[in-house]
């Protein structure tokens, strides 16, 4: 006798519209002003589109190298393409939305 019941692949989430990846330099007060605007923006215009990915460039500082960081707190978009790098706090939320093509509010499309 045979098992009929065979194992299901586990079904992987949908893949982001958004990817970014924050680079920060440890609990500095501009790194920590950075994750909370870009989690509020994220959350906001974004909601369940977007995957955000935090790196400590103190912790990490090969990944910095490889996309080339030169400052910090650096937004990256990987998707969609093509990439972009923002750098700074992340407070002129205009400016953060304009830099992942995030259509603004009141604004026509």
């Amino acid at each position: 006798m045979t098992d009929s019941t065979s194992e299901l692949p586990a079904s992987s989430p949908p893949e982001a519209d958004y990817v970014l990846h924050l680079y920060i330099t440890g609990a500095t007060p501009n790194s920590l002003r950075a994750v909370r605007n870009i989690k509020e923006i994220c959350e906001t215009y974004l909601a369940g589109r977007y995957e955000l990915l935090i790196i400590d460039i103190y912790q990490q500082p090969l990944l910095a190298r490889q996309e080339q960081i030169v400052a910090a707190p650096t937004l990256v978009r990987q998707r969609p393409l093509p990439r972009r790098q923002l750098v700074g706090d992340l407070s002129n939320r205009a400016a953060v939305l304009i830099s992942l093509g995030v259509p603004q509010p009141g604004s026509a499309t």
